[in-house]
């Protein structure tokens, strides 16, 4: 009896210790994440909401640049301007989107870092809507037009009448400008998994060549199959990478350092 006493004691006391120390049953960090995702998925509804108004006039300002404006567009089925409604909307919610997601990752996994670290990586959360609009406007400026560009060489090569239609013409656009825009979070990504010691620049290096191969891989699969627009893809993509691994160096030797000023206080308080 008195065995069991004891355990009966020392259970809340073992349950109300882990409390404290931030460490929560499995089963609160799943009730955790699915709030989060609720509220992700949340947001991406009110995002879709706003990018059906904001929609009409992405599409005028898209259909006034090149090559858009010299094109006749068609439309091959009653639902192409719908479809062309939702696409805009889905791509305006993404944008909308991306920093609430990036502060609910952050959110989440917050009660494991220390304060300091709460700190450093709250900081990324805007620079991540900057970096996807600075994908956006390479993959759309310098990405698209190649690939644009060299589809209609190949037809004109073969004779062929081109006749566009709306939602090819858009769905072709959006395939490449997405994955690239998402690509260009690559950095943050890197430096958050760092800042919370899940990567470091030693493993980096270690998949550079599989990385390498993946940043190729996409190159040649969004871009058409010549080596210059590949080239002009992959290139800043492994120039991303790199950049990510020296960022992930400079926050690891500052983790080191932290470290290392952490025990030389615990051994002189030892003392």
């Amino acid at each position: 009896m008195g065995i069991r006493q004891d355990k009966a004691t020392e259970q809340p006391f073992n349950r109300e210790r882990l409390r404290e120390e931030g460490l929560m049953p499995l089963l609160e960090h799943i009730g955790e994440l699915r709030k989060r995702i609720f509220y992700m998925l949340l947001v991406i509804l009110v995002g879709l909401i706003a990018g059906l108004f904001v929609a009409k006039p992405a599409y005028d300002f898209i259909m006034s640049l090149e090559p858009a404006r010299s094109l006749p567009m068609h439309t091959f089925s009653l639902w192409d301007g719908v479809g062309v409604y939702m696409k805009f909307a889905l791509v305006i919610a993404l944008i909308i989107t991306i920093p609430f997601t990036a502060y609910q990752l952050w959110a989440f996994v917050k009660p494991a870092l220390h304060v300091k670290e709460q700190r450093a990586t709250l900081k990324y959360i805007p620079f991540a809507l900057l970096m996807f609009l600075v994908g956006l406007s390479f993959s759309y400026f310098v990405v698209f037009p190649l690939a644009f560009h060299f589809t209609r060489n190949v037809s004109d090569s073969l004779n062929l009448v081109e006749t566009f239609g709306i939602i090819q013409y858009f769905t072709f656009m959006f395939n490449i400008l997405i994955p690239i825009s998402l690509l260009f979070e690559l950095p943050l990504v890197i430096m958050f998994l760092t800042a919370i010691r899940i990567l470091n620049p030693i493993r980096l290096r270690k998949m550079r060549r599989i990385s390498y191969f993946i940043m190729i891989f996409i190159g040649v699969v969004v871009t058409p199959p010549d080596f210059v627009s590949d080239s002009l893809v992959a290139i800043p993509l492994i120039g991303l990478y790199e950049m990510s691994v020296f960022l992930s160096a400079a926050i690891y030797r500052k983790q080191l350092a932290a470290d290392k000023l952490q025990e030389e206080e615990m051994n002189e308080e030892a003392l």
